[in-house]
């Protein structure tokens, strides 16, 4: 066991970009029923009902969807400098800044395949105005009245070119370990990792389109699988991209449902929270590709071909275009990149069940 174990509490927030701010703020306070806590410039800064901090998700205007940055909290002042000090030990980039409201001193670096990464330790605790105080003593604020609401910012999911280089940089330098993982041969496609009980906080899926420093997904926590089940409704009768689900994934056991917000990025939002890892020495499960039927979801969803597996933000394509490009079917066949994806996935996974619109074998 490192000694790194535990100096990273949680994932303490997110900045998704958005080409549509609007719209996007508007998803996530009306449909998710997230608090506004903060404005500045071209942000706006928000927070669940559960979150204890002054925010969890920033939303900054953008010429394209993608992800700003993620912070992580750590469990002491002491392990924020040891954790930046790991990194600089092995020739990282990086800087310490002040961060933005509510949050103090940040260490800020690239993960190995791009990704704005920060890790900080002080923090301004969320106290609610009268109007909003709860009568749950470990609740922050009320549960709103609008939306289906979340309790709070669960999961943040990458994309990697290389997710092994990845997965190895949390694990030596901020002491993540791999729950679980996917294997196509000696290669990782998939990779689960937590600081804590959680199933994942971090989880990081190999790019088909061999780009970095790209999102897969970030991901908001219900607690319950009915509200999927009733958020999914709310999202067809007001045109919200839904992608796919309610269903439950064998990997990490969690109940999902993945739409897309306005401005392009993917959402999750967690049913149940899945299966938690109390064994202090638990071993990594590790997922072979005859198994993905069941990894990606038992009870029967169809995750979709031509955006599941190849969208991610930034992406050079809008949704819409994005879909039109990667659809196998037509009398022209996919484009020469759709092709390119289409030969990095793995045969197991357009044959999966699991899968809709596979391409042909």
């Amino acid at each position: 066991m490192s000694d790194s174990r535990f100096e990273i509490s949680h994932l303490a927030r997110a900045e998704l970009l958005s080409p549509k701010p609007q719209e996007t703020v508007d998803f996530f306070t009306k449909f998710l029923g997230m608090y506004i806590t903060h404005t500045e410039g071209q942000s706006v800064y928000l927070r669940a009902y559960e979150d204890p901090y002054q925010w969890s998700l920033k939303v900054t205007e953008s010429t394209q969807a993608g992800l700003g940055h993620a912070a992580l909290r750590t469990s002491s002042p002491e392990a924020l400098e040891r954790r930046a000090a790991s990194l600089k030990d092995a020739n990282v980039d990086g800087a310490w800044r002040e961060s933005d409201f509510g949050y103090g001193k940040t260490f800020t670096y690239q993960s190995p395949d791009g990704h704005n990464l920060e890790l900080l330790w002080e923090v301004e605790k969320y106290q609610a105005p009268p109007e909003l105080q709860s009568k749950i003593l470990t609740r922050p604020s009320k549960k709103p009245l609008q939306g289906i609401p979340v309790k709070r910012i669960d999961h943040l999911n990458l994309l990697a070119s290389d997710v092994s280089a990845v997965k190895n940089s949390f694990e030596r330098h901020l002491g993540f370990r791999t729950t679980e993982r996917v294997v196509d041969g000696d290669t990782e496609i998939g990779a689960w990792m937590s600081s804590n009980i959680l199933g994942h906080e971090v989880a990081c899926l190999r790019d088909a389109q061999g780009e970095r420093g790209k999102m897969h997904h970030l991901a908001f926590y219900y607690g319950t699988g009915q509200h999927n089940i009733d958020a999914v409704e709310m999202f067809r009768d007001y045109d919200i991209r839904i992608e796919a689900g309610p269903d439950k994934h064998g990997i990490t056991q969690a109940q999902f449902l993945y739409v897309f917000e306005p401005g392009g990025n993917r959402i999750e939002l967690f049913g149940e929270v899945g299966y938690l890892h109390l064994d202090p020495d638990g071993e990594t499960k590790t997922w072979q590709m005859s198994d993905i039927d069941t990894g990606l979801a038992i009870g029967g969803a169809k995750l979709p071909w031509e955006t599941y597996f190849t969208y991610g933000t930034p992406s050079p394509l809008s949704l819409d275009q994005h879909i039109e490009k990667y659809a196998h079917f037509g009398p022209d066949g996919p484009a020469p990149d759709a092709a390119a994806a289409e030969h990095a996935i793995p045969d197991e996974i357009d044959q999966s069940h699991a899968v809709a619109g596979a391409p042909a074998s």
